[in-house]
């Protein structure tokens, strides 16, 4: 049996203890380590104890409306897509990512609908799970997941749009530099090795420290076909695990996004008022990115 105030120092032993030859190809790989002299050996080997102290023993999320136990009752909703074209444009006149302003989109929500609750979020972040790809692009035909579960703070208490979205953009160009990914990758991968009560007290403890799952899919970039007709829209519902209450699901589909959301009922009765600010958060960045000035060239 596992003690619920020995789960911290737990966890943070399976982090490195378990790490085998296999883990450490994979940080290697993201790291970018090439020959194995003491000096870049050292720093790795700091950098490993670094992050995964960064990732186990962070403080538990913040204790918003949406933070607590879990029930079985669900709620689902979505809304209307946004055109994935506008996204990248947004994107490339403020140089960051689509999923940062995607990312920025859900932050800003999420305060919103906080706010709206009479939750004071000023100076609040809330962390989602997401997921990082680990699989380099020329082998992606390869079947099987290589991919890392890394909590990413959410920073709902800043309300200017812009200066959230390179809030956004900091958070993940940190992980992306970090080894957090792949050691969150080596972890799950041991952790169906070790007794129950431990993979129990893992899933708690990193449960306590995020709000919500989320994952972004890019899907076909041409609409489907089934029985001769053209699938219009596709939706998906992100996994929830532990007390996490939300489950925020992006999906990019024949040139549109689509944004859903499944919640716990108990802590989040009405994900719609959540889905319903979305897009005019995305529909603010539109706006500030269309009065930039513009190069024309000749």
């Amino acid at each position: 049996m596992v003690d619920d105030a020995a789960e911290p120092e737990w966890l943070a032993d399976a982090m490195v203890r378990p790490i085998n030859a296999w883990t450490v190809r994979e940080i290697q790989e993201h790291a970018g380590s090439g020959a194995p002299d003491a000096s870049p050996a050292e720093r790795l080997g700091k950098q490993v104890l670094h992050d995964a102290a960064a990732l186990t023993e962070a403080p538990d999320d913040a204790k918003t409306r949406l933070k607590g136990k879990a029930g079985r009752a669900k709620r689902v909703a979505w809304g209307a897509p946004l055109p994935l074209d506008a996204v990248k444009a947004v994107g490339k006149s403020m140089n960051v990512s689509v999923n940062d302003v995607l990312l920025n989109c859900v932050a800003g929500a999420l305060g919103l609908y906080l706010r709206e609750h009479g939750d004071d979020t000023q100076g609040q972040e809330i962390r989602a799970l997401v997921p990082v790809n680990l699989r380099p692009l020329e082998t992606a035909w390869q079947l099987g997941n290589r991919f890392g579960m890394v909590p990413l703070p959410l920073p709902i208490g800043i309300t200017n749009p812009v200066k959230r979205l390179y809030a956004v953009h900091a958070q993940t160009q940190a992980l992306k530099n970090s080894l957090q990914p792949a050691l969150a990758m080596g972890l799950m991968a041991t952790s169906g090795s070790v007794e129950k009560a431990a993979q129990r007290a893992m899933l708690k403890t990193l449960s306590r420290k995020a709000t919500a799952l989320m994952t972004h899919v890019p899907g076909p970039a041409q609409a489907l076909q089934l029985c001769g007709s053209a699938v219009e829209r596709v939706m998906f519902w992100a996994p929830q695990a532990g007390d996490m209450s939300l489950g925020i699901s992006i999906l990019t589909y024949a040139g549109q996004v689509q944004f859903g959301l499944i919640a716990d009922a108990g802590l989040c009765p009405d994900p719609e008022r959540i889905v319903a600010h979305f897009e005019p958060e995305f529909q603010q960045l539109l706006t500030l990115a269309l009065m930039l000035p513009w190069e024309v060239k000749a």
